[in-house]
């Protein structure tokens, strides 16, 4: 008896060079709908689904192999329901080739929730699941990319082997998971956007295999979990340098995240996802260096993000100390040569920068996953409240408002000194407040007589600001919201600073 092999797929691409090679291995075609009217078309010999069932696909097209005698032919144990299959006469079905309707492509253009339905598939999943589920015994092909694979194998002796049959079936289990979760996640979007999913699904297609992770004893890899409109590492073509390593993608997303804040021409340096300095000039030349002089020491070695095509001035100048990689949405001509003057550099270029804004941010913990919105809210001059008794001037307001485009991308405890354009001085990650300002003044290498401070939260108590002003510092953005926000307002007065409540905290553990 010879072998059957059902193809449905909506993906045509290399559809009769498939059904070719299975008629030369012996394989009968059943097919339906679109699948088997472009095999007839071609000169192939189908075998419908509706033959096979004594029952008319219906519903246009939306029931055609959900059937027993399908699920029977594909899901049946060899030799143990042999006696069921001669019964109820049900075709013996040893492949199924399926791709599935492009519910995910469908829904990242324009659409309308109708056309989004449309194309969840049905019974091709149920295709898919059933040939997985038995595998032992049927060889489940999910993509185009397999044809050739399983048809060499073929050519070699006629059969697939079962190490080759379990990797196809995993492979199938994983499309429909996606699938599944793509659908969830869409629908959730629609039905349920102003609340977090019940079920968060964090399915990815790895893209590639990392050197390693955090360290060399740690395998990593780089997985896409969807397609989005914003701007990402994901999307940058590398023009020179080594693979890109976990920790440098790390800090390119992060370099990218605080550029994206400006619209002015800005330059971010970042060293493990905490920037070193930041800076914003017409002339990028003249912004990267205020940004390497914010902490000369800290960026060596760090990653580079601007928001500007790359000049051949900041070039030279980055090619003078060592940094593991720039991202920018260009290059002029010869910055590039430039750069390549250190071997090891990667240079990344990522023409188009979106900020999408929407989604949400994760973290693992032990037998959980922590979820949360992304941290999209905006804070603008309009939005301040003055606390001191001394009104800010106007270069105060604009070096608060740079510096607050900046705290939000500090790990917590976190401290910044800026000036209108730039940032000055750093303090990151401290277990005290207190603790912060002292860093960042340590850290800063310029005059911070009249520069403003930013914190990412309250101040708890007025130590803090006692530190600042022993700093110089003339101006204070913070969320206010401290039990003792009198007695910071009241050292603030005593100091004749002018200081702004946001009322948004904006930590980042």
């Amino acid at each position: 008896m010879s072998r059957k092999a059902l193809i449905s797929v909506h993906e045509k691409r290399g559809l009769v060079q498939l059904a070719e090679g299975l008629i030369e291995k012996g394989f009968d075609i059943v097919s339906s709908g679109g699948t088997a009217s472009v095999l007839e078309e071609n000169g192939f010999e189908v075998k419908r689904v509706s033959e096979i069932t004594g029952f008319p696909e219906i519903l246009d097209g939306r029931v055609k192999t959900l059937h027993p005698k399908i699920h029977g032919g594909i899901l049946y144990r060899r030799e143990m329901h042999e006696k069921e299959v001669e019964e109820h006469a049900l075709p013996k079905i040893d492949l199924v080739a399926v791709n599935l309707y492009p519910f995910e492509e469908v829904v990242e253009e324009e659409h309308t929730l109708e056309e989004a339905l449309e194309n969840i598939d049905i019974g091709g999943v149920a295709l898919l699941r059933a040939a997985a589920k038995n595998h032992e015994s049927v060889v489940v092909i999910t993509e185009p990319a397999d044809y050739d694979r399983v048809l060499e194998e073929l050519e070699d002796n006629g059969k697939i082997s079962i190490e080759s049959r379990k990797k196809l079936a995993l492979k199938a289990f994983q499309r429909t998971a996606r699938y599944d979760a793509a659908i969830s996640d869409y629908l959730h979007g629609r039905f349920e956007k102003d609340s977090l999913p019940r079920f968060y699904h964090t399915v990815g297609e790895k893209v590639r295999d990392l050197r390693y992770g955090e360290n060399p004893n740690q395998k990593a890899a780089f997985y896409r979990t969807k397609k989005v409109k914003e701007s990402s590492v994901l999307k940058a073509e590398q023009h020179h340098g080594k693979q890109l390593s976990f920790n440098n993608i790390l800090d390119l997303e992060a370099a990218m995240d605080i550029v994206k804040e400006f619209e002015e021409p800005t330059v971010a340096a970042i060293k493990h996802t905490n920037p070193t300095g930041v800076a914003s000039k017409d002339d990028l030349a003249e912004a990267y260096k205020l940004a390497h002089d914010c902490d000369p020491m800290s960026i060596y070695g760090g990653i580079i993000g601007t928001n500007r095509p790359v000049s051949v001035d900041m070039a030279e100048e980055i090619d003078k100390i060592f940094i593991e990689a720039i991202i920018a949405p260009g290059y002029e001509d010869g910055a590039i040569d430039v750069l390549k003057n250190k071997k090891n550099i990667r240079i990344m270029e990522l023409p188009e920068w979106v900020k999408e804004g929407k989604g949400y941010t994760t973290q693992w913990v032990t037998e959980g996953l922590l979820v949360q919105e992304k941290n999209t809210e905006t804070v603008t001059r309009e939005d301040f409240k003055v606390k001191s008794e001394r009104k800010p001037d106007e270069d105060e307001l604009k070096a608060m408002e740079f510096g607050w485009k900046v705290i939000k991308h500090v790990k917590s405890n976190s401290i910044l000194f800026s000036r209108e354009d730039h940032v000055i001085g750093i303090g990151a990650g401290q277990m005290s407040r207190v603790d912060a300002v002292k860093i960042a003044n340590m850290k800063a290498r310029s005059e911070t007589e009249g520069a403003a401070m930013a914190s990412d939260a309250f101040f708890p108590f007025r130590d803090a600001i006692d530190e600042a002003a022993e700093a110089g510092i003339e101006s204070v953005i913070q969320p206010g919201g401290s039990i003792r926000d009198d007695e910071v307002i009241e050292a603030v007065n005593e100091y004749d600073m002018s200081m702004v409540f946001t009322g948004q905290r904006v930590f980042k553990h």
